[in-house]
């Protein structure tokens, strides 16, 4: 329980820091930044999970970052994160190098984030349907 807390209070934080682009900057910092973001992720905090999936799949080095990112959208996305359905979205409907373009998954995923409120999501779905009729 105790180690929950300060799970919670270290990714507080490492919010708060983010911010700071010269913290950022720092091999370290950015290390220590890194490693709240997924250990909050991996308990199955949805926040964390969308903060972490976005700053992986647009801003992590390699495929594997990219793909873990993607995964940890689509686990904030079923649970309810309209941002993270709308990018899962985004990304199936422009493929990935293992995945082929797939208008059906994307239209799913954002369904589900305009039922999360997301703004785009319905315009999305309408100009996927004007082009496939």
């Amino acid at each position: 329980m105790l180690w929950r807390i300060k799970a919670r209070a270290a990714y507080w934080l490492a919010r708060r820091l983010f911010h700071w682009s010269w913290f950022v900057r720092q091999p370290r910092g950015w290390s220590w930044l890194e490693g709240q973001f997924a250990r909050m992720a991996n308990l199955g905090d949805v926040g964390a999970q969308s903060f972490y999936g976005h700053i992986l799949t647009f801003r992590g080095q390699g495929l594997g970052a990219r793909e873990e990112g993607v995964r940890l959208l689509r686990l904030a996305a079923l649970a309810g994160d309209g941002k993270a359905a709308y990018q899962v979205g985004v990304i199936s409907l422009a493929g990935t190098p293992t995945k082929a373009p797939d208008p059906l998954e994307a239209a799913r995923w954002w369904t589900l984030a305009a039922k999360a409120g997301h703004p785009l999501a319905d315009i999305k779905l309408k100009a996927l349907h004007d082009q496939n009729p």
